[in-house]
């Protein structure tokens, strides 16, 4: 309902895979992902959060205890997992969904591991307190949830948001990256830092 994009990667030559920010919200969407991973015969090593707004953790708690892998995600989000329930009741859901947790605290600077390539974790706060962008720097491309869209940016009208703080995030951050480099955001299609660069009207 939200339109989330959910996101697996994996090394085609091991299966090894990782989630990241699982928006599953029903049955249907978790049996979905679970047919996509068997099917392709994948071994989830990693969960990890972009960002912990409820859209983006609705499947957290599935994939932990379906796969057995610990929750990753910037620890200055973790007040949002905490308050999983309070930020359905905000969109009008029904407010039974149990609190997340972070098992494993990822912050700016920290390199990890996945399917093989070494993936350079980036914090740009501003649409959520403990907002990452996740850069693979090997296939030039990066993750980058809610921050950084086609055309557009996170909104900032959220609890603990912050306009300014988003904008030099973008700025001094992604846009230091090569031109050339893939954008896959938390919603909508795929873009590239050069792109936006030229057309992003917010910037």
């Amino acid at each position: 309902m939200f339109g989330i994009n959910t996101y697996l990667v994996w090394n085609p030559a091991t299966g090894e895979a990782a989630v990241i920010d699982p928006g599953m919200i029903n049955d249907r969407e978790q049996a979905a992902i679970d047919r996509f991973i068997s099917d392709n015969g994948l071994v989830v090593r990693n969960l990890i959060n972009t960002h912990m707004h409820v859209d983006h953790i609705f499947g957290d708690l599935y994939i932990k205890e379906k796969y057995g892998v610990d929750i990753a995600a910037s620890p200055a989000d973790s007040f949002l997992g905490e308050r999983a329930a309070m930020q359905c009741r905000m969109f009008g859901l029904p407010d039974d969904m149990a609190s997340v947790k972070i098992d494993r605290e990822l912050k700016d600077g920290d390199k990890i591991d996945i399917g093989g390539e070494t993936v350079d974790i980036l914090s740009v706060p501003g649409h959520s307190p403990g907002s990452l962008v996740l850069y693979f720097p090997e296939s030039k491309w990066a993750i980058t949830g809610d921050v950084l869209f086609r055309r557009s940016i996170g909104r900032t009208d959220l609890v603990a948001g912050n306009h300014s703080q988003l904008i030099d995030g973008i700025t001094t951050k992604l846009f230091a990256l090569p031109d050339d480099t893939t954008v896959y955001p938390g919603h909508g299609d795929p873009t590239t830092i050069g792109e936006e660069k030229r057309e992003n009207p917010f910037l």
